[in-house]
């Protein structure tokens, strides 16, 4: 299995976010990038693969070195789900393998209920964005019951090491975290 792909993908976005700093730009510019990426799935390794069977994985690609972007394999196990959430910066997630659902709420001030805006569904070679500006908050899910679905995001920052914050969307109550990854190997997309 090569990981030129992967290579080919951070170089290129490690080009756009030395050139570009406005986020509209950024994510122009980025998203045809993702789109070559996950157009075929023949370059993800298997170890970057592997569901847990309780909750999703996040496995770390890339992080450049200034922290501008990572990149991160999500893995989800039948039916597994995230939290509502948010990032607090940008992000791409492009559809890899499966299928994913994605809820997006809407914060109606401190101590009231989220508001529910809308579900989607991503299939493979989809590809949909997150930010503070254009909308940050949801919650993710593997479509299917009974497969593994993988989706590749694409951050402003390494995503890791972020302080976000997970929502109770029946109440509005928030509390911080930092998500980490779900392993300390990296791809050698070098070799």
């Amino acid at each position: 299995m090569s990981l030129t792909k992967l290579r080919t993908f951070v170089e290129a976005v490690t080009a756009i976010v030395g050139e570009e700093t406005a986020e509209s730009a950024l994510l122009a510019r980025i998203r045809p990038r993702l789109a070559e990426l996950i157009e075929r799935d023949d370059w993800l390794p298997e170890s970057f693969c592997v569901p847990h069977p309780t909750y999703y994985q996040q496995y770390l690609l890339h992080c450049d070195p200034q922290q501008r972007f990572s990149v991160v394999s999500f893995v989800w196990g039948p039916g597994q789900k995230t939290p509502v959430h948010d990032h607090t910066v940008w992000g791409l997630i492009g559809m890899l393998r499966g299928a994913e659902t994605g809820t997006s709420y809407a914060c109606e001030g401190a101590g009231a209920p989220l508001r529910r805006l809308a579900t989607s569904r991503l299939e493979p070679g989809d590809i949909e964005m997150v930010s503070p500006t254009i909308g940050d908050i949801h919650q993710v899910q593997n479509a299917y019951d009974d497969r593994v679905s993988i989706s590749i995001h694409v951050y402003g920052a390494n995503i890791g090491a972020v302080r976000r914050h997970v929502y109770d969307a029946d109440t509005g109550a928030v509390k911080d975290f930092v998500s980490g990854f779900s392993s300390p190997l990296l791809p050698n997309i070098w070799h």
